[in-house]
């Protein structure tokens, strides 16, 4: 457990980023906000519906914070002089993702708290939407040590940029046949439509765990594939 050292020291300096937390943590809420009106003229944008979308996006701003401070470090000093310490690259990338899980579940409780006062209508289990959440929560948290480990810190806005649009694309606002083709094939293929999917079939339709299970294996399948991608990154950057 010789990481967790340095997990308390990323923890400190998470919480030291003032303004990059609480834009992660207030402003999904304010964009529900800011939003739900627009769900009296328009089904996309009910409070029900726009829930899982605007946790997504809360996760974005994990990706980004995560993947700074890793690529930060990575151009400094400080993580050269880590790399002498005796700890293997998963501690490196544990150390480095564990500060940001808490977020994590602070944002999915706030937005759905919010989505509730604005009249959020569930008929299946919440546990299993916050289940679901949960894990495409580490998914993101995961794709920032793949980002922060292959590119710089000047790099690393591009690629937040890139996936943010590929979350809203995949369905965060509308719905994803709206477009069909092949746009919604390569939306389908990535984890983020499955996890607004499977979110919003347990909330609206009431699907149970096995209901959602293929949905769920693509998020699972995709958070195991950034972590081990993380990792090989971040060794490969110890050998250089």
């Amino acid at each position: 457990m010789r990481f967790m050292v340095l997990a308390k020291r990323n923890f400190k300096e998470m919480f030291l980023d003032y303004l990059s937390l609480g834009l992660s943590i207030a402003f999904p809420p304010v964009l529900l906000l800011i939003l739900s009106p627009i769900g009296r003229l328009e089904s996309s944008f009910t409070p029900t519906n726009l829930a899982p979308g605007i946790t997504l996006f809360g996760f974005v701003m994990l990706l980004f914070s995560s993947a700074m401070i890793l690529a930060k470090d990575r151009e400094s000093a400080f993580l050269s002089r880590l790399l002498t310490a005796p700890l293997r690259p998963k501690d490196f990338i544990s150390a480095y993702s564990l500060p940001y899980i808490p977020v994590a579940i602070i944002q999915m409780v706030l937005v759905f708290a919010i989505a509730a006062l604005l009249g959020l209508d569930t008929t299946g289990n919440l546990g299993l939407v916050f289940l679901v959440l949960f894990v495409m929560s580490i998914g993101y948290i995961g794709l920032g040590m793949v980002v922060g480990s292959l590119f710089t810190y000047k790099q690393v806005p591009i690629f937040y940029t890139a996936v943010l649009l590929l979350t809203i694309f995949s369905g965060a606002w509308f719905d994803l046949e709206v477009f069909g083709g092949v746009f919604q094939s390569i939306m389908n293929a990535l984890p983020f439509a499955h996890a607004l999917d499977a979110s919003r079939d347990v909330m609206v339709r009431g699907a149970g765990f096995g209901d959602i299970a293929i949905d769920f294996l693509w998020v699972l399948g995709y958070t195991v594939v950034f972590f081990a991608l993380g990792i090989f990154l971040f060794r490969r950057r110890m050998l250089e």
